[in-house]
């Protein structure tokens, strides 16, 4: 006996029409908490805090879920006082001591530079979540960039951008112009060949050495692989953005820094504070 097939169900609205209300275009919701401390209006913890206690409305209604999505253009407020999700970018220049992770967790011990870098930031950059442009060996000193913009940072990391960074290394054994030609020209490396990098020596023992990419722990590779193991490492520039500050501090890049020194779009004013 032929069984009669299931009736058809009907066929499902389109997500356009299923969720009407819902955001359109290409611009994706974020996280109610995450865009707040993004913007700069509060740090993370203290954004999610604030939603919890019903301290935060999005379109007139108050929003208990810090992980709630916030669509683009919606109308928030902290404490019924109107507030800006228009995050300007902003980057910081820091003077990275030697021993201090490049991280947000310390180790056995051993510091991170935020531990170093946050006590310091004025109220009107202590609401941004910061991010590491790149990283420094524990080791290793210099210029580390800090950005609340994370488009920022796959920008000035990425090898397609070609942005330079300017090292100087101390060397055990005597350098000269035979050992380090061939890094002029690209060595090879275990992870395949570096780029050609740009080297001039400072004296017997100090390599400049200006590279286009950030794999890890390259300059120290490229330096060995011409019998030049590394004593100490220091970074000098990111692009055209020079370290001009003591161990330990940071400064405020312009946005004249970020155009031409990181070739990074000229931020928008945003239309109120970071509060």
């Amino acid at each position: 006996m032929n069984r009669k097939p299931p009736p058809r169900r009907p066929s499902q609205p389109s997500s356009k029409h299923a969720h009407p209300g819902r955001w359109e275009g290409k611009a994706k919701p974020d996280w109610l908490s995450r865009a707040l401390a993004r913007a700069g209006v509060l740090p993370l913890e203290e954004a999610e805090e604030a939603i919890e206690a019903g301290r935060v409305s999005v379109n007139g209604r108050v929003v208990k879920q810090p992980l709630a999505p916030v669509p683009p253009g919606a109308s928030v407020r902290v404490d019924g006082l109107p507030v800006s999700l228009e995050a300007p970018t902003r980057v910081l220049a820091f003077h990275k001591p030697a021993e201090l992770l490049t991280s947000t967790v310390g180790q056995h011990g051993v510091g991170t530079v935020y531990e170093v870098l946050l006590p310091q930031l004025p109220p009107e950059l202590a609401g941004f979540t910061w991010h590491a442009v790149g990283r420094l060996d524990r080791g290793t000193t210099g210029l580390l960039l800090f950005t609340n913009d994370d488009k920022l940072v796959t920008h000035v990391t990425s090898p397609e951008t070609n942005l330079t960074k300017r090292y100087v290394a101390t060397v055990f054994s005597e350098a000269d112009e035979e050992k380090v030609e061939p890094l002029r020209h690209g060595v090879q490396l275990e992870d395949g060949p570096a780029r050609p990098a740009k080297v001039r020596l400072r004296d017997e023992h100090t390599v400049e050495v200006t590279v286009t990419e950030g794999r890890h722990h390259q300059v120290k590779r490229m330096l060995g692989a011409v019998g030049l193991p590394v004593r100490a490492l220091h970074r000098e520039a990111v692009g055209g953005v020079e370290l001009d500050v003591p161990e330990g501090s940071f400064r405020l890049l312009t946005d004249a820094e970020l155009a031409e020194g990181l070739r990074y779009p000229r931020p928008a004013s945003p239309k109120s504070g970071p509060g």
